[in-house]
C-alpha cells in the first residue's frame, strides 16, 4: 500500500502470490469505503456546528433553553419540509444580517410567540 496515495502498491506478476489480486481488490474496496465514511463524518460535523450556532441564535432571540431552541429549530424544519441543516444555516444568516426567508420567518415567529411549558 502506498501511504501517500492510499492506493495499493502494484507488483509485477512474478512477485505476486496466489490470491494477491483478490486481496488488493478487497483492500481497495475498504479504502474506498473508509474515504466515503470520512466524507460523511466531515459533513456531519459541519452540519452539527451550524445547528449549534442556529440554536444559539434562537436561545438569544427567544430567551429559550437549549432544548426549547432545538425543538423549535427541528419543528420549523419539519413543518416547512426544509432540511434541518439548511434551516439552521438560514437562522445563522438571520442572526448576522437580520434577513430571513418568509416561510421560515413565519414559522419561527409563530413558534417563538407560542406559550412554552
Amino acid at each position: 500500500m502506498d501511504p501517500q496515495t492510499l492506493e495499493p502498491t502494484v507488483r509485477h506478476d512474478a512477485d505476486r502470490s496466489p490470491g494477491t489480486d483478490q486481496v488488493v481488490e478487497a483492500q481497495s474496496a475498504q479504502i474506498h469505503d473508509l474515504v466515503s465514511k470520512l466524507g460523511q463524518l466531515e459533513n456531519a460535523v459541519e452540519s452539527h456546528a451550524v445547528v449549534d450556532q442556529a440554536t444559539g441564535v434562537l436561545i438569544a432571540v427567544g430567551r429559550l433553553s437549549p432544548d426549547e431552541a432545538w425543538n423549535i429549530l427541528r419543528e420549523t424544519s419539519m413543518s416547512t419540509n426544509i432540511k434541518l441543516r439548511h434551516v439552521a444555516g438560514l437562522v445563522v444568516t438571520w442572526g448576522r444580517t437580520g434577513q430571513l426567508a418568509t416561510d421560515i420567518q413565519g414559522e419561527l415567529s409563530r413558534r417563538l410567540g407560542a406559550p412554552r411549558t
